[in-house]
């Protein structure tokens, strides 16, 4: 049947459909997906820096660890910024269902060039996994609310399950990429990314009579005219900026060093210009311009946790590829196994968390102390590993595993602990006339840590390492604290986020 004209193409399950663990059955298509993407993307993130780090006769590409660090952090940079047009795209050309569909093909055409082992199809590789991403990520979540009708009672726990299968994929991407990376090859590890996200638009496709929101046509669709005019200048703008980049890499000006300069630039100046569009909006209420104030602290909280978060997959995986043991009662690991633990801590805790908020009822934290406890947990976590790297003579050292798997149990609970009350606050606190676009800026946050992250991690290799992670992990501490000290204002004016 034609999606378009099917009356329930759009329109949340029935309210007894209870096929999936008590919930609609889409719930498993989609989270199915979920496991499939995130297995393919922490996968292949988990050994991106140790592929570019690694030598050139070992099949690297011989980069400073500081510089292979960097590079990883801007393609974490270009992710989240396309993630804030993906929104856009679905809303207005695509539709929900098709920009996930051809989000997901990207991704799987991306993974599928990183498996051939040459350098001009790993950057076009990391280009078609930015891309598409950027179209899959923001959207997937909201089909997953369109399964649900707005007073049923089932919503949060189906975002529950939904996040649980996203760190299922966090755990199992790095053990079986890691393996193949540094086992087989670094390009056997990109190959598996490639056919896990396969699977995942396998099941999707099977599974999207289940869905909601699967009508081919956008929600809010521009106008015939208008939305021409929109494709026309996307392609013309895509094949400028691609014309224009070639030419400036031909003559030498547009080095890797310049182009992840410009994505930070880039990460800072879009928040502050969405910011800035918000506050001057005549569409903004006074009241609702009152509630901005006090999310621009959040989001400046965010970005420091997630600054410490994306370390687990590029300084992290560096330091534990050179100076901590892969050895556990016998047993000896690929160094990229360690991404794992942080995907089955969140697993593990995240439940129990939820479980303690609603034990605590009207006396659990403010949502502002929760974040704040969050990123004090981030900067925890990268102080704790000043204690292992300090007093040694050389770098020829290693630590035992404990270090770097305690160090993930504190930053998995601070994920668990901002993530939920991060994306909430943004919901609650984002004005009327820009609801549509609250994931956008959660992701501008996102976009802003990895572009801070992609200058702060160059100086990786040249201080020492106390140096390195005691200073920035004290940062995120004292940013935590300066959040807690702001607890009355933030709780007076961020009405009606508890």
């Amino acid at each position: 049947m034609d999606e378009n004209g099917d009356p329930e193409a759009d329109q949340p399950p029935p309210g007894d459909d209870h096929a999936f663990l008590g919930h609609p059955r889409g719930l498993a298509t989609l989270s199915g997906l979920e496991v499939w993407e995130r297995f393919s993307f922490l996968g292949m993130q988990a050994i991106l820096v140790l592929y570019f780090a690694d030598t050139v006769a070992h099949g690297g590409m011989g980069m400073a660890p500081g510089t292979a660090a960097s590079v990883a952090a801007a393609y974490g940079t270009m992710v989240y910024l396309v993630s804030v047009a993906g929104g856009w795209l679905a809303d207005r050309i695509l539709g929900s269902y098709r920009a996930v569909l051809y989000g997901g093909v990207l991704i799987a055409c991306g993974h599928y060039a990183m498996a051939v082992p040459t350098d001009a199809m790993t950057w076009a590789g990391l280009g078609l996994i930015s891309a598409g991403t950027g179209l899959l990520k923001p959207n997937v979540a909201s089909m997953v609310g369109k399964l649900y009708r707005t007073a049923d009672e089932r919503r949060d726990a189906g975002f529950a399950l939904y996040y649980m299968a996203i760190n299922i994929g966090a755990f199992a991407g790095p053990l079986i990429t890691g393996w193949l990376g540094e086992h087989q090859g670094w390009h056997w590890g990109f190959s598996a990314a490639a056919i896990g996200m396969t699977a995942g638009l396998v099941q999707y496709v099977l599974g999207r009579r289940h869905l909601a929101g699967r009508k081919h046509s956008a929600e809010y669709a521009l106008a015939p005219d208008a939305m021409r005019r929109a494709v026309l200048l996307i392609v013309a703008g895509c094949v400028v900026a691609a014309a224009l980049a070639t030419l400036l890499a031909g003559v030498g000006w547009l080095t890797m060093a310049r182009f992840v300069d410009l994505l930070t630039l880039v990460s800072v100046i879009a928040p502050v210009v969405y910011f800035w569009l918000m506050f001057r909006s005549p569409r903004v209420t006074d009241a609702e311009r009152g509630r901005l104030r006090p999310y621009v602290v959040l989001f400046l909280a965010s970005v420091a946790f997630n600054f410490i978060l994306f370390q687990a997959y590029s300084t992290m995986m560096l330091l534990a590829s050179t100076n901590a043991r892969t050895e556990i009662l016998g047993f000896t690991f690929p160094s990229s196994w360690y991404a794992s633990a942080l995907g089955a801590f969140e697993v593990l805790l995240a439940p129990v968390v939820a479980a303690l908020w609603v034990r605590m009822g009207p006396r659990q934290p403010h949502a502002s102390n929760k974040i704040a406890i969050g990123v004090i947990l981030g900067g925890l976590s990268f102080l704790l590993m000043v204690l292992p790297t300090s007093g040694h003579a050389g770098d020829d050292y290693r630590m035992a595993a404990w270090w770097i798997v305690g160090s993930y149990l504190l930053l998995g609970l601070g994920d668990v602990l901002l993530e939920t009350s991060g994306m909430s606050a943004t919901t609650k606190l984002a004005p009327k006339a820009y609801a549509s676009q609250t994931m956008a800026l959660w992701f501008l946050s996102l976009a802003l840590a990895n572009g801070i992250q992609a200058q702060v991690v160059k100086v990786y290799g040249q201080v020492s390492n106390p140096v390195y992670f005691g200073v920035n992990g004290a940062v995120a501490v004292a940013v935590g604290l300066a959040v807690i000290a702001l607890a009355p204002w933030l709780r007076r004016t961020m009405h009606p986020v508890h």
